[in-house]
């Protein structure tokens, strides 16, 4: 199939999150205007909403790249622990 609903339905994550049962951390920039938010806002409603073990993490007034150095910290804390909780 072609045109531009097919690619839409294809392409967006959030038309396909019932296949997804990986545990999923989002950690975005509340400005971010390369990945908005939204976006990840979304998905972890919806895989909240399906029992997929999710968090997610805002930083207020960050772009892409977080630059708070605190921000920074609590970022690489919150990896540290999601991947001793789930990759073992």
């Amino acid at each position: 199939k072609k045109g531009l609903a097919n690619y839409l339905k294809l392409s967006y994550p959030f038309t396909h999150a019932d296949k997804i049962k990986t545990p999923t951390l989002f950690m975005v920039g509340q400005n971010d205007f390369n990945v908005p938010s939204e976006g990840s806002e979304q998905m972890y409603a919806a895989l909240k909403t399906l029992k997929v073990p999710t968090e997610l993490v805002v930083y207020p007034s960050q772009f892409h790249g977080v630059s708070v150095l605190s921000y920074q910290v609590d970022r690489f804390e919150r990896y540290l622990k999601w991947y001793g909780k789930y990759l073992k």
